[in-house]
C-alpha cells in the first residue's frame, strides 16, 4: 500500500511538472505554419507534451481505482 502511495505522488509531481511546462509552451503556441521548420519542431513538442500529461492521467487514474 505504501509503495503504492509513493508512486502516485511521484506520478502526480511530474505530472504537475508536465502540465505547468505545456502552460508555458501553449502561450506562445500559435498552431503550425507550413514551410517553417522552428514551428514546426515546436508543434511536435506541444503534442509529445499532451500525450504526456494525458498518459500520466491515465496512469494516475488507474492506480487510483486498484484495491
Amino acid at each position: 500500500m505504501e509503495g503504492r502511495d509513493q508512486k502516485l505522488r511521484a506520478l502526480q509531481g511530474r505530472l504537475d511538472y508536465y502540465q505547468q511546462k505545456l502552460e508555458t509552451k501553449m502561450k506562445r503556441y500559435r498552431g503550425v505554419i507550413h514551410e517553417s521548420a522552428s514551428s514546426e519542431m515546436k508543434h511536435q513538442e506541444v503534442m509529445v507534451l499532451r500525450a504526456m500529461v494525458s498518459d500520466l492521467k491515465r496512469e494516475i487514474l488507474s492506480l487510483g481505482k486498484d484495491p
